[in-house]
């Protein structure tokens, strides 16, 4: 080492004091720093014991849920104690629905409901919706009654051409019941003898005084159903043809909007908003049209209809259709008196150009298919000429009035009154 380093040699630098130079607090310091401080000994425990009550929850509930699934059949016996409702989802297993039932009280456990569903076709391939079920009772009459279509609640079935309102058939006197009606047969029900329907009274104030907002209309119709004020006939069409699941235990307003919802993405899906794009058209004025088809028409003529009916309108001439007469008065016939047609309303083509106010009834696919895809044609009428159907159409109004002449003698033209 040469002479400079050694006389200028750097000494380490102290951290901290020497053992013999602490303080009695800072030894103590250092003593419990090995040992671990009363503190954070206390806050050790703590985490120590919570965990433990985390692990033996989480077992006393692992083993519940075990017990639940796979344990012992718990079952009842018995007739049961009170009626109740319970809904079963699309794609619901077997156990799934054990857990619904167990959940509501229906059954003791859900491995009982699973061993007496075994090899039931009927529950493996049931249909989602409501049912009415009894609260415990054995899982065994809880897998028959899920079976029995008499238990099964809430189905709505609208028919493809039907109107909000019951309809007379002027020929026949029969009474056709409206959609209306439908969804109040739809949500009856008996629990424990007490039965319980949602009122036509209800269903038609939920529609004239609930904001169309609320009532799910879609933004495409608001227009349209606005312009009819508290009229419960604005949202006519909107409720398409179908098969529903609707909830006996729900509101009025809330039924009305669970359709016009389920409806409207229906409309959607079918291609409804982006061909009337295309047509130049709103698809609310599509849904009108289709409407018209559907009741002016057998499918078979309902592309040609489709297209009288948009020449008649391109050409600006009113569309006289009787079944616009005919829609707010509740009835059907072929035939409608002139008085009838001298009635001004919303809805009468005799008196007043374009489209009627809404739909005039719930247009099946084929309808609107028709309405989205018009045959091509010049044709401005037709007329339907005997009891087969059989319609001719045409773009000569003095070929049209003979065709009318036909259709009288025949009798296909003469007015039940």
């Amino acid at each position: 080492m040469s002479d400079y380093l050694a006389r200028h040699r750097i000494a380490p630098e102290a951290v901290g004091l020497g053992r013999h130079e602490m303080s009695s607090a800072d030894r103590d310091g250092r003593r419990l720093a090995k040992r671990g401080h009363p503190s954070r000994r206390f806050a050790g425990k703590v985490a120590l014991g919570l965990l433990v009550v985390v692990v033996v929850a989480a077992a006393f509930v692992g083993l519940r849920l075990w017990h639940t699934l796979f344990g012992s059949a718990e079952d009842y016996t018995g007739a049961g104690k009170h009626d109740i409702m319970i809904q079963i989802h699309a794609g619901d297993s077997t156990t799934m629905i054990g857990e619904t039932l167990h959940n509501q009280g229906v059954v003791a456990s859900v491995r009982a409901f699973v061993d007496a569903s075994h090899g039931n076709a009927a529950i493996s391939s049931i249909q989602p919706g409501f049912y009415r079920m009894r609260t415990e009772i054995p899982a065994a009459a809880a897998a028959a009654r899920l079976a029995d279509p008499e238990n099964r609640v809430g189905k709505l079935v609208i028919p493809e051409g039907r109107q909000l309102d019951d309809t007379t058939d002027m020929k026949t006197g029969k009474v056709n019941p409206g959609i209306f009606s439908l969804i109040s047969r739809a949500t009856c029900v008996d629990l424990d003898g007490n039965r319980h329907c949602v009122s036509l009274n209800d269903l038609r104030a939920a529609t004239s005084k609930t904001l169309p907002a609320k009532l799910s209309v879609p933004a495409w119709a608001l227009e349209p159903v606005l312009e009819l004020g508290n009229d419960h006939r604005r949202i006519e069409g909107l409720i398409a043809p179908g098969t529903f699941n609707v909830d006996p235990s729900a509101s009025a307003d809330a039924i009305m909007a669970n359709l016009i919802s389920a409806s409207a993405v229906g409309y959607t899906e079918s291609g409804l908003v982006d061909t009337a794009r295309s047509l130049g058209l709103s698809p609310y004025d599509i849904l009108v049209v289709a409407s018209l088809v559907q009741q002016e028409a057998s499918p078979q003529d309902f592309p040609k209809v489709a297209r009288v009916i948009y020449n008649r309108l391109y050409e600006h001439r009113t569309l006289e259709f009787d079944s616009t007469v005919n829609y707010p008065l509740d009835r059907r016939e072929v035939a409608t008196s002139d008085a009838d047609r001298g009635l001004r309303t919303p809805w009468n083509t005799y008196v007043s150009q374009g489209l009627p106010a809404t739909a005039i009834c719930s247009p099946g696919i084929d309808a609107l298919h028709a309405a989205e895809h018009p045959e091509p044609g010049d044709w401005l009428y037709f007329v339907t000429i005997d009891a087969q159907g059989t319609t001719l159409f045409t773009r000569d109004y003095q070929q049209h009035l003979a065709n009318i002449e036909l259709a009288k003698h025949n009798g296909v033209l003469d007015s039940a009154r």
